[in-house]
């Protein structure tokens, strides 16, 4: 039962990591099904959006309408609506990303016109974007959770899945990948300043080469370590220099503005990989991949990054760090390093 004078949170993950996200919060369980890839929890007064990994979306949970009747779903859940926050900047209609989720998601899509101009009639819904979100998630047909979202602790996207578009020349959809963390982890202006043409990448690990293509796409000049062949138009490109060498032995002549690495290793090795380069100074931001075991996840993770914020605090290193399992991510999280101001 939720305590109703305890805040409660309603968190969407990626389904099979439920677990992840309880361990990483340290919140009591109110409900957290396996492999249904949302949770209700409550005991924590606060969480950070940015400092949880496992976390797809942080929501903050007010009320439940069970049994909501088939022919008139829009007066319980108009009536379930929290007097407090007073207006909403957007409306989310939202289902877990399941098979079972996504066969919920033509009703949500007919019901949305119908629930926005009734919260337009009475001002709630005003386009303010600095004011919370109301989301309305459905784990199934019955059921209804009411939640809001705070823009500065949570994910703008619909269902916390951040959508990017696949090109038809992409070695592999590896592309979509760190075209999704580049999203995630840098705001527009961010996006400008450090993905200019001309810029230079190494990419450790590149076949069949698809974050080599995401790169180049951005305009960058690409270096691409690996052993292995570049696929497709990858291996012809002009913006591209492929040299066949161990990924974990090469390192660039000069400083290069990014560094990324999709390699299937260890994820201490690859942690250990990336605290070399940014101490011997060989780039300015990097985006890797580390490959978690399928127990002791979030331990695993604790220890790689913990070994990186160690070695680089030793050295005087200002570094800003960001990890999170995004949707194109599996068995796996994306981690962000860069340099940060001195």
């Amino acid at each position: 039962m939720i305590d109703p004078t305890l805040p409660a949170w309603l968190i969407y993950c990626r389904p099979g990591f439920e677990r992840d996200c309880i361990e990483e919060t340290q919140a009591k369980v109110i409900e957290a099904d396996e492999n249904s890839g949302f949770l209700v929890l409550q005991g924590k007064a606060k969480l950070t959006y940015k400092q949880l990994t496992f976390v797809r979306q942080l929501l903050t949970f007010h009320s439940e309408v069970a049994d909501l009747p088939e022919r008139d779903r829009l007066s319980p859940l108009l009536a379930a609506i929290p007097d407090v926050p007073e207006k909403f900047s957007a409306l989310y209609l939202e289902v877990p990303d399941t098979n079972d989720g996504k066969t919920l998601s033509g009703f949500t899509k007919r019901f949305q016109p119908l629930l926005e101009e009734a919260l337009r009639e009475t001002a709630r819904l005003v386009d303010d974007p600095s004011l919370p979100r109301l989301h309305i998630f459905f784990p199934n047909e019955q059921r209804a959770f009411i939640a809001t979202s705070n823009p500065d602790n949570s994910n703008s996207a619909l269902n916390g899945i951040q959508r990017v578009s696949m090109v038809n020349d992409a070695p592999s959809r590896s592309y979509l990948k760190l075209a999704e963390a580049f999203e995630v982890f840098l705001d527009k202006k961010e996006q400008a300043l450090w993905l200019k043409p001309h810029m230079t990448a190494v990419d450790l690990g590149a076949a069949p080469g698809g974050w080599t293509w995401q790169l180049v796409q951005r305009g960058l000049n690409v270096t691409a370590v690996d052993n292995g062949p570049l696929k497709g138009a990858a291996a012809t490109h002009p913006n591209i220099k492929h040299l066949r060498q161990d990924g974990f032995k090469f390192r660039p002549p000069k400083t290069v503005d990014w560094m990324v690495c999709d390699m299937v290793e260890q994820p201490q090795r690859v942690a250990t990989l990336v605290t070399e380069w940014f101490i011997g100074g060989h780039t300015m931001h990097a985006i890797f991949n580390l490959k978690l075991p399928m127990k002791k996840r979030v331990e695993a993770l604790q220890v790689a990054l913990g070994s990186i914020r160690t070695a680089l605090n030793a050295k005087g290193v200002r570094y800003r760090l960001e990890t999170k399992q995004l949707y194109h991510d599996r068995e796996e999280v994306t981690v962000f390093l860069t340099r940060a101001k001195k």
